[in-house]
């Protein structure tokens, strides 16, 4: 199963429509998972079309993200992972176990909020930010990530660099 990771793509501020870099992306995933501040939920919709989507409710969210189906956190199992998603997984100290303790099940917690790609693993846990495929704010380039799970194991947790 192949997932493109997306969050902080803040629409209509800094997304239009979608990038085509990003829909080069899209167009080969079974899966779309936002940690959050999409702000408009027309983003989703328009994700929607390129496969399902799992979203979460940003801190910039609009009442319409809550109305599409967005909700403060998503545990969900893909190809026999467990994800665990949040928006805003709070300061990097302790965020690992902080996380941990959130998502007790999950073996991957996916977030956003810091527009700071990141990925951290502690044994079978791994926490993953994709950054911002939009608004990199003071990161050296725009991202997204990419995540191939493989018989409930996560075979590859890519942050891709976006032109």
């Amino acid at each position: 199963m192949r997932i493109v990771v997306l969050s902080d793509t803040h629409a209509p501020r800094f997304w239009k429509r979608c990038p085509l870099a990003v829909a080069e992306h899209l167009g080969t995933a079974d899966v779309i998972l936002h940690a959050g501040d999409v702000c408009v939920a027309s983003v989703l919709e328009e994700l929607s079309a390129y496969a399902p989507v799992h979203a979460v409710i940003g801190n910039n969210d609009g009442p319409d993200v809550a109305a599409w189906g967005a909700t403060e956190t998503v545990e969900v199992e893909l190809a026999g992972l467990r994800v665990g998603m949040i928006h805003d997984a709070g300061p990097k100290e302790g965020r690992l176990a902080r996380l941990s303790r959130r998502f007790p099940k999950a073996d991957l917690v996916v977030f956003g909020h810091s527009h700071i790609p990141l990925q951290a693993v502690e044994g079978n846990f791994r926490i993953f930010n994709p950054g911002s495929p939009t608004d990199k704010r003071r990161q050296p380039h725009r991202t997204l990530g990419l995540l191939e799970i493989d018989s409930g194991h996560l075979a590859r947790a890519d942050i891709v660099i976006l032109p």
